[in-house]
């Protein structure tokens, strides 16, 4: 059931990867299947008795909107892949730190005896009053 789910979210998901990359390849089929139509109703130039435009004027404009969507989309992405890269939440450290468990099996101890301790002694110099 689940890899049934996963089989059309990947369908989905490439039919829309498919018609973002074949944007403009339809509009231009879109001109050709509708070229009378776009002539007569939605070329700018249709009031004008003698034309050799048939519509390439509303066709222009298409283009250039496709490409200008395109070129924000890939500007909008490009931002946010960078704002991605400054704001990485991965980590949220900024140092990284292991702990690390030492063992000491041959502890060695150290004895140190100052000559200086015998000689300055506080009893030494400070003595109760003789009388």
């Amino acid at each position: 059931m689940i890899r049934l789910h996963r089989q059309w979210i990947g369908l989905g998901l490439l039919t829309l990867m498919l018609v973002k990359a074949w944007l403009i390849p339809l509009v231009c089929l879109d001109y050709e299947l509708r070229k009378d139509y776009i002539a007569k109703t939605l070329c700018v130039n249709r009031d004008t008795p003698i034309t050799m435009c048939y519509g390439k004027c509303y066709l222009a404009k298409k283009l250039n909107a496709a490409s200008q969507q395109q070129e924000r989309q890939a500007e909008q992405n490009y931002l946010a892949s960078l704002i991605y890269q400054v704001m990485n939440t991965d980590s949220n450290k900024l140092f990284e730190y292991t702990p690390v468990a030492f063992l000491f099996l041959d502890t060695v101890q150290y004895r140190y005896q100052s000559s200086f301790i015998d000689r300055l002694s506080i009893g030494s110099i400070f003595r109760p009053p003789v009388v």
